[in-house]
């Protein structure tokens, strides 16, 4: 792992910047040379540096960069995404080399980009990118617009048509510790409510996704937008300490 320093290190941060401070992050060498290169020459924005994917987060928060340039070409770019987000809440990623196909798109998306530049990109359209990054816009190619608003089109009408659009919160939170594997017992204890309610919400359940068996719930509701209630993420830890194993209900 080798950062280049490039440019002037002094940070300049917050709203309405004019020239947003740049960072490249690539495992390809040439890539990044030649970036920062032709980067440099252009005078709305300042490259502070360049690195490879190994790079620790904590250490590109050094050169206070606005923005991110991050190379997906490899699986392990787009992955990379995540911990750069929660080591720099305030600085944009921009995904570079991203294939105009829909998976990949998406992929960016879910994974919080603020920004793309297709495989067939230049410099002119990174650094526009970059821009709208700052700003809070998001500039694509009308054939990357499309795919998202596919995909945009496809979950809406999933969420509408989804079962589980019916429950109430409570039988939502019930729904998402039956996916977890949890008695009845369990989950009344976890929700405090009675042995007995547990029961007559399941019933209610099972009714509404049209479903025989507990066992179900969990596949039916899979893929859809339920929302999980702080009661569901404890359900883990409620599982990992068990002392016995619960017959079934």
């Amino acid at each position: 792992m080798v950062i280049v320093k490039a440019g002037d290190a002094t940070p300049s941060l917050g709203e309405g910047v004019a020239k947003p401070r740049l960072f490249i992050l690539s495992n390809v060498q040439i890539l990044c040379e030649g970036l920062s290169l032709a980067l440099s020459q252009q005078p709305s924005v300042i490259v502070v540096g360049s690195a490879d994917l190994s790079t620790p987060p904590a250490q590109i928060a050094e050169y206070h960069p606005h923005v991110l340039l991050l190379d997906i070409a490899t699986p392990r770019g787009l992955s990379m995404s995540v911990p750069l987000r929660q080591m720099l809440p305030t600085t944009k990623i921009v995904a570079i080399a991203v294939a105009e196909v829909e998976h990949e798109v998406i992929a960016c998306a879910e994974a919080g980009v603020s920004g793309f530049v297709s495989c067939k990109g230049s410099i002119r359209d990174v650094v526009a990118a970059a821009h709208s990054a700052v700003r809070g816009e998001l500039v694509c190619s009308p054939r990357m617009a499309a795919l998202l608003f596919s995909r945009l089109r496809t979950l809406s009408a999933t969420r509408t048509d989804a079962p589980h659009n019916t429950l109430t919160p409570r039988e939502q939170e019930v729904s998402s510790l039956l996916g977890q594997g949890l008695s009845n017992k369990e989950i009344a204890r976890l929700l405090r409510i009675q042995h007995a309610t547990v029961k007559n919400h399941i019933h209610s359940i099972l009714s509404k996704l049209q479903v025989q068996r507990r066992g179900q719930v969990g596949a039916r509701i899979q893929g859809t937008d339920l929302r999980l209630s702080q009661a569901a993420i404890w359900a883990t830890s409620v599982k990992a300490d068990r002392t016995s194993t619960t017959a079934s209900d």
